[in-house]
């Protein structure tokens, strides 16, 4: 099974370091993280690289396409040439995945005209405007598109991905594996239960 991570400079590496850490250890996953060159490429801080190991020219196919997020994906967005390497992608995969802002980059190459799709809580707006019905939702799925929500939620993705395409046993098992049993400190991680004041910071409001 080959599962594609486009990466790119400017991307928030759990956005794809979350799903590769579940998705690397379905069986007979082969993992390959591509991106416009092959080499380096930086994070949204810039302290951060991941390495593609191919050039997107270099990738036809895929079983599982995972597209992330990050402020990079502004410049995806208008970018044809990726829009075009997407949707030839999206022809060969049985899925076709997005984590956070990655959506945007599937919405731009029109793959999203009509469905239910999520993505970062602050980059709603931009994704209705692309042609998706937008839903509040941790992981949508539409036949074999599916999308997450922000950051975090690219784990509950993979994990779901890994139980519909390998059995729940074997999503519940790399599930333990990875230890993944959140239990965060504070009810904060969406903006219908953060204290108003802390999504004003974010949103520039405060």
């Amino acid at each position: 099974m080959d599962v594609v991570l486009l990466i790119f400079d400017r991307m928030t590496v759990l956005d794809a370091v979350g799903p590769y850490e579940v998705l690397s250890r379905l069986p007979g996953a082969r993992v390959t993280l591509c991106a416009a060159e092959a080499g380096p490429v930086r994070n949204d801080s810039g302290s951060l690289a991941l390495v593609a190991d191919a050039a997107m020219a270099e990738i036809h196919s895929a079983d599982i396409l995972v597209v992330p997020g990050g402020p990079g994906t502004r410049e995806l967005m208008g970018d044809e040439s990726v829009h075009e390497w997407v949707r030839a992608i999206d022809r060969t995969s049985r899925w076709t995945t997005s984590v956070c802002t990655g959506s945007l980059v599937l919405g731009a190459a029109g793959l999203l005209r009509g469905l239910r799709a999520t993505g970062h809580w602050m980059a709603r707006d931009d994704l209705a405007a692309l042609g998706a019905t937008v839903v509040a939702e941790r992981v949508v799925r539409e036949g074999k598109i599916v999308t997450a929500a922000g950051v975090s939620a690219g784990i509950d993705m993979a994990l779901s991905l890994a139980g519909w395409e390998s059995g729940e046993e074997i999503a519940q098992a790399i599930q333990l594996l990875i230890e993944y049993d959140p239990q965060p400190p504070y009810r904060a991680g969406s903006p219908d239960q953060a204290p108003a004041r802390v999504v004003a910071r974010l949103t520039g409001r405060s």
